[in-house]
């Protein structure tokens, strides 16, 4: 357990405050002043610190007691439905999807992503990722929001060509989403200033593969859903305990026209995964003409201030054979 500085640059142990980030969101009100005051020490250079290096980093929950992954932008379901040629209900514009993920394991911001087989369709998905204390169940809009502690960027690991069986099960995600990855550092809301709102992050994603842009959505626009509903959501008829990771789901945007969006090289924002590439391909080419990730892609996922500094680090992966 570290307290980073706002350039990521140096870092102070705080062990002595929680020896983890889980420990820490289970005693907040006692731990939470605390780690402030360090992080404030940290700013004014009166603590010890040692430089930070984002690849020694775990991601910053390596386990968690539950990972639940929503559906905030809908352009980004309509689109992967299109794409599996399936319709998608109107309901899913007033009612979030959500699916609860495999926790146990996640992969570190700069490991690598096993892929057994590259013809399971390996995806990357850039998201946004806030961390919760406990939440009661029938927790309200007001309540949800003040559940919320930290705030991170995923890369949702998606396996697309085993989805469509799966899911045609009538059960739901298990082989094809294996383990995903988060940034290096998770950091707390009053750290964002104006890019969070209490409900949103106003920033841009930036998404790279094999170095480059792939895409730049903004997190703020066509979110459909903002983070508090996603939290009153999950905790419907549950609880939820400190330490819980929502997701945002793939960040997308539409074009101005509101059309599925163009590619960063045409002029567009791009997309933060390959899916969203593929039918816009199917849409104006007749068939995807991408591909999905292969042995020794790289995968980048990052946001920066205005000052241009990372501001959660760099989540780098390369895909290895698993």
């Amino acid at each position: 357990m570290v307290v980073v500085s706002r350039d990521l640059t140096r870092y102070a142990d705080a062990t002595h405050i929680a020896p983890t980030l889980q420990s820490a969101l289970d005693n907040w009100k006692r731990a939470a002043p605390r780690l402030e005051t360090l992080a404030e020490e940290v700013e004014l250079g009166s603590v010890p610190t040692e430089r930070f290096h984002e690849h020694e980093c775990a991601s910053p929950l390596p386990r968690a007691y539950q990972w639940a992954d929503g559906s905030a932008y809908v352009n980004h379901v309509q689109l992967v439905r299109k794409a599996r040629g399936v319709e998608m209900p109107e309901t899913f514009w007033t009612d979030p999807l959500m699916y609860q993920g495999g926790s146990d394991s996640f992969l570190g911001p700069r490991d690598d992503i096993p892929l057994a087989d590259e013809s399971w369709g390996c995806d990357m998905e850039g998201e946004v990722a806030v961390i919760t204390g406990d939440v009661r169940p029938g927790a309200t809009h007001e309540e949800a929001q003040k559940s919320i502690r930290l705030i991170m960027l995923a890369n949702d690991v998606s396996l697309r060509n085993l989805i469509p069986n799966e899911l045609g099960k009538g059960f739901g995600f298990f082989q094809s989403k294996p383990s995903s990855a988060f940034s290096p550092v998770a950091v707390t809301p009053d750290e964002l200033g104006p890019m969070w709102d209490g409900d949103r992050l106003n920033g841009t994603l930036s998404v790279k593969l094999n170095g480059e842009l792939f895409g730049k959505a903004s997190t703020r626009v066509d979110m459909t859903f903002d983070f508090p509903t996603l939290i009153a959501h999950a905790a419907r008829t549950r609880s939820l305990s400190a330490g819980t990771i929502i997701g945002s789901g793939t960040v997308s945007n539409r074009d101005e026209d509101g059309g599925p969006g163009r590619p960063v090289a045409d002029g567009g924002v791009g997309y933060s995964c390959i899916a969203e590439l593929r039918m816009v391909e199917t849409i104006t080419q007749g068939s995807p003409k991408t591909g999905f990730l292969k042995h020794g892609d790289r995968v980048e996922i990052d946001m920066q201030d205005e000052r241009g500094r990372s501001i959660f680090g760099r989540i780098d992966q390369t895909v290895g054979k698993g």
